[in-house]
């Protein structure tokens, strides 16, 4: 449920947790424990309830930032302002997501501080990007029963920058947990890190919650370059109609996806940033 300074706190099936040190194999190996693994252990103290995690099961889904396993979906939190979502890390965040076949569900959060037409443009971009899009004002609790309902029956992580309303989302779906809040710093209108570890909650009987920490960057340099685009789900509906095969939808003659571009079917934000990656990629691979 919860791993710190190489301590796992272990939910056992005899509904008591455990708090529980890996054995040493698994550090010869080079393997770490994750929060969200299933795993094996030997009680060592049943009334100081302290164990040994003597075993790992296979996952079935791992991330590497946030630092958890056996996901379902992942839900990322942006604010809608304040701090100004910077839409280029959320672009990443979903290009990760889509490279481990997670499905996600994208909230814009503080929609109190925006005007209609900015909610539109943020809707516009990303409803054709194979993610749910939800409005939320967690400080109102509105949009959060709409929230509820996807997380029904699944194992979710929930990430995103700090400062965007995470803990008081988390606060908002459950009922056991009460996480810390946190300002935003004035000076540099960024979040305070108010949640310092992954940690696994259960909401209610057969739905769990990863609250994770914050992050302000997120790397996707172990991509190639020209399979950047095979995680743009919008992309993905007209490779077929593009003049060459290994279309990469830049400079090629006949290419579906800049004519959908250009007509407004497919985001000129979003596609702008698309080729930004690529030439990230493309120059880092030079070195």
């Amino acid at each position: 449920m919860r791993g710190v300074a190489g301590v796992y706190d272990i939910l056992a099936e005899d509904g008591k947790q455990y708090e529980c040190k890996p054995k040493g194999i698994f550090r010869n190996q080079k393997i770490k424990p994750l929060v969200g693994d299933l795993v094996s252990i030997e009680i060592l103290n049943s009334t100081m309830l302290t164990g040994l995690i003597v075993e790992i099961k296979p996952r079935h889904s791992e991330i590497i930032r946030p630092a958890v396993a056996n996901i379902d979906q992942a839900a990322v939190v942006f604010a809608a302002a304040a701090p100004e979502p910077n839409l280029n890390l959320l672009d990443r965040f979903l290009i990760v997501m889509a490279c481990q076949q997670i499905e996600t569900i994208i909230c814009f959060n503080k929609v109190d501080l925006i005007s209609e037409d900015k909610k539109r443009l943020l809707k516009d971009r990303y409803q054709r990007s194979g993610c749910k899009v939800l409005f939320l004002c967690a400080a109102q609790n509105e949009g959060i029963s709409s929230l509820q309902s996807q997380l029904q029956d699944r194992i979710t992580v929930l990430a995103g920058p700090s400062g965007v309303g995470k803990s008081t989302i988390v606060n908002l779906l459950s009922q056991k947990t009460k996480m810390e809040t946190g300002k935003l710093s004035e000076k540099i209108q960024r979040g305070k890190h108010t949640t310092r570890y992954s940690q696994l909650i259960e909401l209610w009987k057969g739905t769990y919650l990863f609250d994770t920490p914050g992050f302000s960057s997120l790397s996707i340099e172990d991509i190639q370059e020209k399979e950047l685009k095979n995680y743009y789900a919008e992309f993905q509906l007209l490779e077929e109609q593009c003049k060459f095969n290994g279309c990469v939808h830049l400079n090629e003659p006949g290419c579906a996806v800049k004519e959908a571009v250009a007509i407004g079917k497919i985001n000129l934000e979003r596609y702008e940033t698309y080729r930004l990656l690529y030439e990230e990629l493309k120059s880092k691979r030079k070195y």
